[in-house]
């Protein structure tokens, strides 16, 4: 998902968002407030330590709360905190939390439930991925390096109701991050009843927020999520079960639509300019970035040359609408809305000379590179695998890029291989892919977000890529005490990512979906954990 690593100077947090909503007919369901859902990939892991893609969070947004929640346009409203002081300095946080909340078995939430849950994510024996997100937090680098102690970590129980938290300096979207389900609270007592299985399987877990999760057993594509009689404010969850069932294909899905069967419906290119304008078409806008990393531990791909080559001969126009809705072509890393930065979109300070030669659709050029990437590999031809997720759109993007490389880059031979997203990611992980068509959405508004991924040793640097000057660049932009400097600095950082093909980005989420219109108050926000049910109703 979304969404990453954290300090830095002040900035202005701009997160978009909007409420799906409409007018029209009932639908069967209303007497019940039952809604039937859809998720587009299955779902991978309900434990907040371990959990890295958008499905899990947009579950874990429902299922979890921790100090605060995120509601429209990521505004950040309370959580389990009922109260926050913030020291002048910035760097000393206290939460007071509320005495009437509780997980789904009845235990009381407590500033232990908090400690707990940092110190299990940053500790370098559970391998969260995101840990690094905690960089800035008090000892946080140290920790997850190994160099000191998880007790260290800042962050401190004062009584059964006091959360204390230290920061190495200021940071300035410290309390938008609160609101990410990464910093929520975890049960002990439940974690380590289940062990290994934790968070694997709805029955081995526990929840505080408004809905509690039923039927997932870790491996089927449908589960429920239903309303949580022990939330603090469950008056005000109006919903009593949201049905989920993973639809990979949009035709398919529609047609449960039509028929009553889904209250929401992802739609493909062709439906998404028939049905534009109709009752219930939405387009959900993300900020979010689909594109390539290429695996740099291998010969081939440490060829800069190669890299260029590639994202020269994709016309990343005509890739966007072949995934159809109203994806946009993407020529920087962040998406377009990220932030405002200078008075403008941050994108726009990235966009010049540096990069413009190598993120366009220019296959002459890509020709030239590709007979420098020949000469200098000491090969004639190459062989590679583009990994996928299985869902339609990653599979036609996949296709797509297969048959622009192998057009416009003579002697090279594609094969596409798409399998499920779990499967696809735990492949990632480990570095065993040559280039994964991969996808990162916004975890808040900022764009360290994003350029924290493909700094040298980050978890989510998947590609493994290094360059020295990138690396100091964004260091530099957690340090300066200039906001304007700072935006200088990740612009930078950005140039040199795209002008040496770090990554190939290819372009910008928007899906076209149909919504039924009696459908009220479901919140949506492109960065973070996006779907927030509730305040979400059937009229």
């Amino acid at each position: 998902m979304k969404l990453r690593k954290l300090t830095g100077a002040a900035a202005i947090i701009a997160a978009s968002g909007f409420i799906l909503a409409g007018c029209g007919n009932n639908n069967s369901s209303s007497s019940k407030q039952d809604l039937t859902w859809m998720a587009k990939t299955e779902l991978e892991s309900m434990d907040i330590s371990k959990a890295t893609d958008g499905t899990s969070f947009d579950q874990l947004n429902n299922a979890i709360e921790g100090f605060y929640r995120l509601g429209k346009n990521s505004k950040v409203e309370p959580g389990i905190a009922k109260k926050t002081k913030i020291s002048k300095d910035g760097k000393h946080w206290t939460f007071i939390l509320r005495k009437n909340a509780k997980w789904s078995n009845g235990d009381k939430v407590t500033a232990k439930d908090f400690v707990y849950s940092w110190r299990r994510t940053v500790d370098p024996k559970t391998g969260s991925q995101y840990s690094y997100l905690f960089s800035g937090i008090k000892n946080a680098d140290d920790i997850v390096a190994g160099k000191k102690a998880v007790k260290t970590l800042g962050i401190k129980a004062d009584g059964n109701y006091k959360v204390e938290v230290n920061l190495e300096k200021r940071i300035p979207y410290f309390k938008l991050l609160m609101g990410f389900p990464l910093f929520g609270p975890q049960n002990e007592k439940v974690v380590k009843k289940y062990g290994k299985n934790y968070g694997n399987s709805s029955k081995a877990m526990v929840y505080n927020g408004p809905f509690k999760q039923t039927g997932w057993t870790g491996t089927n594509l449908s589960w429920k999520l239903k309303k949580n009689p022990y939330y603090w404010d469950k008056k005000a969850v109006k919903l009593n079960t949201i049905n989920y069932s993973v639809q990979k294909t949009p035709s398919t899905d529609y047609n449960l639509y039509q028929s009553g069967k889904l209250d929401a419906a992802l739609l493909d290119p062709q439906a998404a300019k028939s049905l534009k304008g109709k009752s219930g078409y939405t387009i959900r806008k993300a900020s979010s970035s689909i594109y390539l990393e290429l695996n740099q531990k291998k010969a081939a791909f440490k060829n800069e040359n190669l890299r260029k080559a590639i994202s020269l001969s994709i016309n990343r126009t005509e890739l966007a609408k072949s995934i159809g809705g109203a994806a946009k072509p993407l020529t920087t890393f962040d998406p377009q809305g990220i932030a405002q930065a200078k008075g403008k979109d941050f994108t726009e300070l990235v966009k010049g000379t540096e990069t413009k030669k190598f993120d366009s659709y220019n296959p002459a050029e890509a020709k030239t590179y590709w007979a420098k990437a020949k000469k200098e590999l000491g090969k004639k031809s190459l062989s590679f695998t583009i990994l996928s997720y299985d869902d339609d759109a990653s599979k036609k993007g996949a296709e797509f890029i297969q048959s622009a490389i192998e057009t416009h880059l003579k002697g090279i031979n594609v094969r596409v291989q798409s399998i499920p997203k779990k499967a696809a990611l735990a492949r990632g992980e480990k570095g065993n892919f040559d280039v994964f068509l991969a996808g990162w959405n916004a975890d808040f508004s900022d764009p360290i977000s994003f350029l924290d991924l493909h700094t040298t040793g980050n978890s989510y640097n998947r590609g493994s890529y290094s360059n020295t000057e990138y690396d100091k660049l964004v260091a530099a932009s957690k340090t300066t005490g200039s906001t304007n400097q700072r935006w200088d600095d990740l612009a930078k950082a950005e140039k040199v990512l795209i002008s040496t093909q770090g990554i190939t980005p290819l372009y910008q989420p928007a899906e076209a979906w149909m919504i039924r219109p009696n459908v009220k108050g479901v919140i949506y926000n492109g960065a973070g954990s996006n779907l927030n049910f509730k305040t979400a109703y059937i009229k």
